[in-house]
């Protein structure tokens, strides 16, 4: 007799019980303790994205351990990203000051064609009295007024964010130099008899995530490079921040096309200005998206991705859906894997058993 058809005995629905009252009590107590673990998950995410540049350094650098390629991994990160801010933080600041001063300058008698006065009227008297300036300004104040309304609170709240991100990092390097004997350890944590089951779903989980956020994340990189040039070509304000923002949205399927609002809402600040025409600059926009996306979408991602995901558009909306309700933005990234590994399971155990059970029965009739 298989154990799926064994009778529910009381101390088999008292071990059933028992297993429940477990996995609730660990919920509620990672629950309790999220902004505690918070800094581990966030530093395990990192360490799995670098571990491969890790591995490539201790391979070409021919090292034995894993400290000195682990430390050269984050100073070849940092002087990337200290690099980046070196260009781009002027420009981005350059960009804020210059959208402000189009800000300052537009005009209330100004026109958009195939847009209604009664629409265009009062965003343009917006645009007029909005102050990024003391927007940012105003809204810090009220910030540090709700975080504790004094000065005290302020800074105790800052020294708390600084050391997580200060716990952050060092996690980051522990795990980094640990990685393998650590998801090694895990492994070993299993029972014996389970070891088969939870070694394939724990392979079949490590290649979804490995093809998907790994990949991802570079493809995302190469798409905020391309909106970046595109949109710098196009001369809008504020490019290289949407270009960004862009490519940090192409992390979750679909939702970079979130960003056609605020392109949209620049250029209609531009043009109130005088300074171009809305619809011909929302036009040439619109082919940036069009040019990235075929370059993403049609060599890129086969190039970097590999074999699709192989999912209906239809069931990634609704995955996305399903995943940001349960988990909100966490949900929404994981969204596409989980749902991928999660229907591979479905059809393994549940369509490809029941269509062996089906030809047993047919073959003992």
């Amino acid at each position: 007799m298989s154990s799926s058809s064994r009778p529910y005995t009381f101390d088999r629905v008292v071990r059933i019980l028992a297993g429940l009252a477990v996995l609730a009590a660990a919920v509620w107590l990672v629950n309790m303790l999220r902004n505690v673990l918070l800094p581990f998950a966030l530093a395990c995410l990192i360490a799995y994205l670098l571990d491969p540049l890790v591995g490539y350094n201790m391979r070409l650098l021919r090292l034995k351990g894993r400290g000195l390629a682990t430390i050269l991994t984050l100073v070849e990160v940092a002087a990337v990203l200290g690099t980046a801010g070196y260009f781009f933080v002027p420009s981005i600041i350059n960009e804020i000051n210059q959208l402000d001063e189009i800000m300052r300058h537009s005009t209330s008698g100004s026109s958009i064609p195939f847009v209604p006065a009664d629409i265009a009227g009062p965003v343009i008297k917006w645009v007029e009295d909005f102050n990024i300036a003391s927007f940012i300004k105003s809204s810090h104040f009220m910030q540090l007024v709700n975080s504790g309304s004094s000065l005290l609170g302020a800074t105790v709240d800052f020294l708390l964010h600084t050391l997580e991100w200060l716990l952050t990092f060092i996690y980051v390097i522990f795990i980094l130099i640990d990685y393998p004997s650590l998801m090694s350890g895990f492994r070993m944590l299993v029972p014996h008899k389970y070891r088969r089951t939870v070694y394939r779903v724990e392979d079949d989980i490590k290649d979804n995530m490995n093809r998907y956020f790994r990949s991802q994340a570079l493809i995302a990189l190469c798409a905020a490079v391309l909106y970046c040039i595109g949109f710098s070509i196009v001369g809008i304000p504020m490019a290289i921040v949407l270009g960004v923002i862009v490519g940090i949205l192409y992390m979750i399927p679909y939702f970079q096309y979130v960003t056609l609002i605020p392109v949209a809402v620049v250029c209609f600040v531009d043009s109130s200005s005088g300074a171009a025409s809305f619809w011909p600059e929302l036009g040439a926009c619109l082919v940036v998206y069009a040019v990235s996306q075929c370059i993403c979408d049609y060599i890129l991602t086969p190039k970097i991705m590999g074999r699709s995901m192989g999912l209906n558009p239809a069931i990634i909306l609704l995955s996305l859906s399903v995943w940001g309700s349960l988990m909100g933005i966490l949900g929404m990234i994981i969204a596409l894997p989980a749902t991928t590994l999660l229907l591979s399971y479905y059809r393994q155990y549940v369509v490809n058993i029941g269509m062996e059970a089906k030809s047993r029965t047919t073959t003992d009739m």
